[in-house]
């Protein structure tokens, strides 16, 4: 089954996608990886990416799509894959839907782990990291026994400043625009799947799985 997983900042992504890939058999594909993976074996296109990313720009939609084209043409995903992190945008969906008709394949669904963005925000926000050996908490799914000090070794915790509400809910607002075409480009193919991300974890994913076993 080929698969895009798709969500907001704190969602839950990362959770779920080591549960799909273990129980589905099939690989975890992100953008990060595909780019360190392209670069570390020298590629063409890896090392045209890098000449941008050394620079600090914004690597090119066409060096993109080409290292996922690769990257989807690789033999461990022949039974399939999780899209994490591409596509960004709709010119790069649509990249995305030649790329597969090129490798004779087609997508399966696109799964949207949805979580009001309130919750987002106090998930995001409540993040705290010991100054002294960085071990992260978090002040209501994982307190520390005393607050404001970390249980490893008693270091004083404290809040990045990219975690505080403000940055947190415009970080999730600049996400929300990114992702509202994106969400209507796949929900006009009839791919998108809506999880409710606000649930236990176990229960997201068996949502999830409901829906992939559909492609079995």
């Amino acid at each position: 089954m080929n698969v895009i997983l798709m969500g907001l900042p704190g969602a839950g992504k990362g959770t779920q996608a080591e549960r799909i890939v273990e129980q589905f058999h099939i690989p975890h594909i992100s953008t990060g990886d595909m780019f360190r993976q392209a670069i570390r074996e020298s590629t063409p296109l890896g090392l045209k990416a890098k000449s941008f990313m050394d620079q600090g720009l914004l690597v090119p939609d066409e060096v993109v799509v080409g290292i996922v084209h690769e990257r989807l043409g690789n033999a461990d995903c022949s039974n399939g894959f999780l899209l994490d992190g591409f596509p960004r945008t709709v010119a790069q969906a649509e990249a995305l839907d030649q790329t597969m008709q090129e490798l004779g394949r087609s997508l399966d669904h696109v799964i949207s782990i949805d979580v009001a963005k309130e919750k987002l925000i106090a998930r995001l926000s409540g993040r705290r990291i010991c100054k002294q050996c960085g071990a992260t908490y978090h002040t209501e799914f994982n307190p520390p026994a005393t607050e404001g000090v970390c249980d490893k070794c008693g270091g004083a915790l404290y809040q990045r400043d990219d975690d505080n509400e403000d940055t947190v809910a415009t970080r999730l607002d600049v996400n929300v625009k990114q992702q509202e075409p994106l969400l209507a480009y796949y929900g006009q193919q009839g791919l998108l799947r809506e999880v409710n991300g606000d649930q236990e974890i176990e229960q997201v994913f068996h949502d999830i799985a409901n829906y992939l076993q559909q492609s079995r």
